[in-house]
């Protein structure tokens, strides 16, 4: 069965990304604040898509990206900021939060020497294949409200997306750490007339790479006792962490231990957590 290219309402034809300083709401660049923004982390890199109108086929260009981007928590690009809670993002990327380590870095253009897209032909973008823990999510912080919107198949989203051609930075986030990550992607032309990708108009498919860094957060220590229980300790020093549980490491929710019926606090920075309710994620979360 052929796959019927509709628009969703929240189509990604966003207008240039926004690259300028400005990210801090009442603070001067550098010190801390509240960032309005969710900064790039480095300068652009930008796979450069062409549309060729003889085959009406589309080929993607990576010969001016020289580097790999980094996804970078808050805690080690930022230290001293936060998210405004209002933002869509502050769930995903604040360091009281899931604190997820993120990147703005590679974007989509069209090639300044693309041949002219005709007005019955639409560019999407589709990702096959790529690491399971990462996120990619279409950002603008120009509109309102704010967009931060799982995309690519985060969350149970579709793994096709229509494009303007217009430039688009998209946000791609993972768990803080020294793992690396890799997308798939492709780019294809749809008749609208019809609804139907093109045939044989599919780019080559081109590879996406992400390194990752540790967000430098308290050692978390994990002992199993007697009946299953769970004695979790870290550094007494660390009196602005909390320890939280999820039964989900990607979505969350996170909940504080100690509201928890289970929990039992046996001494500073130590909990015992009971038999079956062990079986959660556990990290430490920086105190808003």
């Amino acid at each position: 069965m052929k796959t019927q290219h509709k628009r969703i309402k929240w189509n990604l034809a966003t207008t240039a990304a926004i690259c300028t300083a400005g990210f801090l709401a009442g603070s001067a660049w550098g010190q801390a604040g509240v960032l309005t923004r969710v900064p790039m982390q480095g300068g652009m890199l930008m796979p450069e898509v062409s549309y060729h109108a003889e085959g009406d086929r589309v080929t993607v260009d990576l010969s001016n990206i020289g580097l790999t981007a980094q996804l970078t928590p808050l805690l080690i690009s930022h230290p001293n900021d936060t998210f405004d809670p209002d933002d869509p993002w502050f769930e995903c990327l604040d360091p009281s939060r899931q604190g997820l380590a993120f990147s703005r870095r590679y974007g989509f253009e069209m090639h300044p020497n693309t041949d002219l897209l005709p007005a019955d032909r639409e560019l999407w973008i589709r990702k096959t294949a790529g690491s399971a823990d990462l996120g990619i999510y279409d950002y603008n912080a120009s509109t309102l409200p704010k967009r931060w919107i799982p995309i690519f198949g985060t969350a149970g989203s579709s793994t096709t997306a229509f494009w303007s051609g217009l430039m688009w930075h998209v946000g791609v986030t993972a768990p803080p750490g020294t793992n690396t990550y890799s997308a798939t992607f492709e780019v294809y032309v749809v008749n609208t007339a019809t609804g139907q990708e093109v045939p044989e108009s599919s780019s080559a498919p081109f590879l996406l790479e992400w390194t990752c860094v540790p967000d430098d957060r308290p050692g978390l220590d994990i002992a199993v006792q007697a009946a299953d229980d769970l004695v979790l300790t870290w550094p007494t020093s660390a009196t602005n962490w909390s320890l939280v549980c999820s039964s989900n490491l990607l979505d969350g929710p996170w909940t504080p231990v100690e509201e928890t019926e289970a929990a039992a606090i046996i001494g500073p920075a130590k909990v015992r957590i009971q038999g079956a309710a062990a079986r959660q994620f556990y990290r430490l979360r920086r105190n808003p």
